[in-house]
């Protein structure tokens, strides 16, 4: 008698005996499954599934979880992009033996079930139905997370040298700071920064306020900011 069944998105021919690897299941080595998604049963007389054959089984024995060959994926751009990438990977598998061809009355009572690429058995699914329907409840009853703050308030401390408006009427060139361009100029100003001086005078703290007003964290530090203010400070008195 021979049976061909689906498992893992595969179809497969089986007689007793064969041993096969499909799709991993969730077994361990010595354990019984049982495939339950027969399309075809042959031997003395041939039934055909509609698609499934109804009450056909096969059951396996676990033989051990393995890992297929190991298979290279590269791909190779070239042109436009020139770039190249290298995958490897190793398919997850279960080696059963299989055991026995039941052609009607297959019943997976003791026996776990494989479905797909996992396994599962009768009696957990039954235990899992009541848990599944109280979780709904338990997230009911879980209290509400509190509501986060409108607006998070600003890292480190508001500089208290900072102006409304230029002193005189004329704001120094901030631009000639590396790494300050028109945009950051102008951020600047919408947050009272107009002179050199204003810049030197920052510390740890108000460094960090700024770095989050405008948007561009380590910028302040990393371009050095508050010694080439001081030093543009220097030349202009």
């Amino acid at each position: 008698m021979f049976a061909v069944l689906k498992t893992g998105g595969k179809q497969y021919r089986v007689q007793s005996g064969d041993v096969l690897r499909v799709e991993r299941l969730a077994a361990d080595a010595g354990e019984t499954v049982q495939f339950n998604e027969i399309l075809m049963v042959g031997g003395e007389s041939t039934t055909i599934g509609a698609p499934l054959v109804d009450g056909a089984g096969v059951q396996a024995e676990v033989i051990d979880q393995i890992k297929g060959e190991k298979v290279i994926h590269f791909v190779k751009r070239r042109r436009k992009h020139s770039s190249k990438r290298t995958k490897g990977h190793r398919q997850k598998l279960t080696l059963v033996r299989i055991t026995d061809i039941l052609a009607s009355g297959a019943d997976s009572s003791g026996v776990k079930a494989a479905i797909g690429s996992g396994s599962v058995s009768g009696a957990a699914l039954a235990a899992a139905a009541p848990k599944a329907a109280a979780k709904p409840a338990k997230a009911a009853a879980k209290p509400a997370k509190k509501a986060a703050p409108a607006a998070a308030e600003a890292a480190g401390e508001r500089p208290a040298n900072l102006l409304t408006e230029a002193r005189d009427g004329k704001a120094d060139d901030l631009k000639k700071i590396t790494g300050v361009g028109p945009k950051l100029e102008g951020l600047l100003h919408e947050n009272g920064v107009f002179h050199f001086d204003q810049i030197a005078a920052w510390g740890e703290a108000e460094v960090a306020y700024m770095d989050d007003k405008l948007s561009f964290p380590g910028r302040i530090t990393r371009d050095n900011w508050i010694e080439q203010a001081a030093t543009l400070a220097a030349e202009k008195e």
